[in-house]
């Protein structure tokens, strides 16, 4: 027996009952989807296949030209008898490269000079520091280079002597200005917290008077003063001596401060 076709019923207006339409098979509809998608799928990856055949092919895009053209540099000659370091290194050459005795203030009209030239690193560590052999180790660790100092003495009265030390770099001249600096205010030194020196940035140099002059009996009350400053790879270390036991704070000032514009 054949099975009737059954036709859903049309509604007055062209429209289909939703109850009877809301019965109809889906999954004809379903497979529709799904076919749609593949096919958007497929063609966004042939199209990504044929971008990148088609790159392949061609030939690489040259970058633009440089906005400016680098600067012609000076011809390299070949050397001979008047060839030296510096004249190898003119473009990295600084001043403090050359003898760095000759960047020390003279001394003052009327004073008595005891002299000018550099010091052996031993010499200047048996001289400066307590324990020799610490202090020297202390230098090398921190990439000591060379010192080169002068001396002069005012009416028997002011003793001065002005060190200029050279590292081999700026981190070895800073731990020895800061480390120099930081016992300064110890009651067995200055005793006080010192004043910065004019026109240099931050903590980089500072001068102290001592609180109290060295009084001993049979001697002369001795006060000293000390300035320390860095420029660069240099450190300033200057040693002021009065033997009446009075110094003007400003009178080391304005010696650091020439001693600083030499370099």
């Amino acid at each position: 027996m054949e099975h009737a076709q059954i036709i859903p019923e049309a509604r007055e207006g062209g429209g289909t009952d939703p109850e009877t339409a809301s019965a109809l098979p889906r999954r004809r509809r379903g497979r529709t989807t799904l076919l749609i998608a593949g096919a958007a799928v497929l063609g966004v990856l042939a199209g990504t296949v044929t971008g990148y055949a088609v790159q392949y092919d061609r030939e690489p895009t040259p970058l633009p030209p440089l906005a400016q053209p680098l600067p012609a540099g000076p011809k390299a000659l070949a050397p001979d008898d008047s060839t030296t370091n510096k004249t190898i290194n003119a473009n990295r050459w600084h001043k403090t490269d050359d003898d760095l005795a000759k960047l020390l203030v003279e001394a003052p009209g009327g004073a008595k000079a005891e002299g000018t030239g550099y010091e052996p690193a031993d010499a200047f560590a048996a001289d400066f520091f307590k324990s020799p052999d610490r202090g020297f180790a202390t230098l090398v660790d921190e990439g000591f280079r060379r010192v080169a100092s002068t001396m002069w003495s005012q009416d028997d009265k002011v003793f001065v002597k002005i060190r200029l030390l050279q590292f081999q770099n700026r981190s070895g001249a800073d731990r020895y200005q800061s480390g120099q600096s930081a016992y300064m205010p110890d009651e067995d030194r200055a005793g006080n917290a010192g004043v910065a020196l004019p026109g240099v940035s931050g903590d980089l140099g500072r001068v102290w008077v001592d609180s109290k002059a060295d009084e001993r009996p049979g001697y002369l009350p001795v006060r000293r003063a000390r300035a320390i400053a860095r420029r660069g790879d240099v450190v300033m270390d200057i040693d002021y001596y009065d033997n009446r036991g009075k110094i003007a704070e400003r009178d080391v000032i304005d010696l650091a401060k020439r001693q600083l514009e030499r370099l």
